[in-house]
């Protein structure tokens, strides 16, 4: 339905003028109201404010003087109470009412907001509520995950570098200790703010069963050996994954008998790590090169791959590992993604998936695949459908652009919702190393190439990637030759490390 009316507003120095606004809704072939557009003319207010029929607040330069002159605060009370009053725009009797208001918006819109007026941006710049803004539109997991972070930046600062990805940079990063023996095809995954590495493919195609940890809030932080009093069979081509914060687990691979699919968690924090095998219900069919995540903090996803016979797999498995006696439990869709191995499941918005890339059954060949699907395992009924991304033009440093299609690369969530991916097996001359973003939550996702400073990877082909605190995204295995480097690691910074806020 169609607006049009007069607003009354007041310049900066407080004389009246008249805000002419008209709001024409746009709707879709269905008649739903997608885009409102907006037309507004200002003009002079030939008006009296003294004799109007409804209460006009204008605040003038001796009003603010006598006001501070006559303040004295008491304890515990917010200096802003000295202009509820005289606040035409919220009208309000209690700050707190205003502070639920704004932290039920997105940060984008809350630092709209608080370019109005300056009443309303102090109190967005109340760190308690960009927390809550922050929490709401991302999550208590991952906000959790960037508490360390906002200690530097704050909540507004950190949320506005998310969004707008305007410190983000490469860095290279030099650490001590060894993994040893040397090996490829290993996993890993980060558990606060230390790497872990399990297993891989060493000389002669030996599955080792080795753990690694680096910690990265050590002073010169080292790879270290895990002693532990028992640990999987060896194995490569699995996942490990972290579940509730300190948690381990692995599943699936290569081993010395053939293909698994058993499942082994490890509590990283116990004062003996020790690795113990689930058994729950009916598993999935043993495969390597499949894909996993992690959903809610606790419920292993498991996604294609292939058989011991070569056969590619497009199932969907979940594993609840919170109760008693986790039990696998398929996931039913109407239609699935073709049967590929080598791709990325990312999550974002608590429950929804990503699946991208990856080596795809396309008829009676394989092919490298650049399609990208989602699926949300909140519904009822959750089934796979396919993103249709447009090419729409790029914005300063991100252009649009479609990704090859490619296998075995990196997959980044970022806490905001969006997906980074690079690198990984492409065909053709496409470098390897170059970023693309894709927000999968928009009306029209598009893909766009993020131009990013400092030292990238050269080679980015079956890396394994860990997400620490949230803003930092470290690549390893840096591959020269025949051998893999696990003690140069490249660090993709997604907020800068300032120790103040502007």
């Amino acid at each position: 339905m169609e607006f049009q009316g007069e607003l009354l507003n007041f310049r900066k120095d407080g004389t009246p003028l008249v805000n002419r606004l008209r709001l024409v809704p746009i709707h879709d072939d269905d008649g739903i109201i997608t885009q409102v557009i907006g037309i507004q003319v200002f003009s002079e207010a030939k008006i009296d404010l003294n004799h109007v029929s409804y209460p006009v607040y204008k605040e003038t330069c001796n009003q603010r003087s006598d006001h501070s002159a006559n303040y004295s605060p008491r304890h515990g009370q917010s200096p802003f109470t000295q202009h509820q009053e005289i606040c035409g725009i919220l009208q309000l009797s209690d700050e707190v009412l205003a502070h639920n208001i704004l932290s039920r918006l997105t940060p984008r819109d809350v630092a709209s907001i608080g370019s109005v007026c300056r009443r309303i941006r102090q109190l967005t710049k109340n760190e308690q509520v960009r927390k809550m803004v922050c929490q709401n539109a991302w999550g208590r997991e991952v906000t959790g995950a960037l508490e360390l972070m906002t200690k530097k930046l704050g909540w507004g600062r950190l949320a506005r570098e998310l969004t707008t990805l305007e410190a983000v940079c490469w860095r290279k990063v030099t650490v001590g200790g060894a993994v040893e023996p040397s090996r490829c095809n290993f996993s890993a995954c980060a558990v606060g703010n230390r790497l872990v590495l399990f297993g891989g493919e060493g000389v002669n195609m030996q599955p080792m069963d080795d753990t690694f940890v680096l910690n990265l809030d050590a002073a010169n932080p080292e790879w270290q050996r895990i002693s532990v009093k028992s640990s999987p069979p060896g194995r490569w081509g699995h996942t490990l994954s972290c579940l509730n914060g300190s948690w381990l687990v692995v599943f699936g691979g290569c081993g010395r008998q053939g293909l698994l699919n058993d499942v082994f968690v490890m509590d990283l924090d116990a004062k003996q790590p020790t690795w113990k095998e689930i058994s729950g219900g009916t598993p999935p069919l043993p495969r390597s090169w499949h894909s996993s995540c992690t959903i809610e903090g606790s419920k292993l996803v498991v996604s294609g791959g292939c058989t011991d016979a070569g056969v590619l797999l497009s199932d969907t498995y979940l594993l609840d590992l919170t109760i008693d006696k986790p039990i696998w439990r398929e996931i039913p869709t109407s239609w699935a993604p073709p049967s590929r191995l080598g791709h990325s499941l990312s999550v974002y918005g608590r429950t929804k998936i990503l699946m991208f890339g990856g080596l795809a059954k396309s008829g009676h060949l394989r092919l490298r695949s650049g399609e990208a699907y989602t699926i949300d395992l909140e519904d009822e009924e959750p089934h796979w459908r396919q993103l249709e991304c447009s090419a729409l033009t790029g914005i300063g440093s991100q252009s649009s652009v479609v990704p090859p299609p490619r296998l075995d690369h990196v997959a980044v969530s970022m806490p905001c919702g969006r997906i980074i991916i690079f690198g990984g097996s492409i065909a053709g001359l496409h470098s390897p190393s170059q970023l693309f973003l894709l927000d999968p939550a928009e009306e029209k996702p598009s893909w766009r190439i993020l131009n990013v400073p400092g030292q990238p990877p050269k080679l980015a082909w079956g890396h394994s990637t860990c997400v620490v605190g949230g803003t930092r995204v470290l690549v390893l295995g840096g591959h020269t030759g025949e051998e893999w480097i696990l003690n140069e690691l490249h660090e993709l910074c997604l907020a800068s490390k300032l120790d103040s806020e502007p």
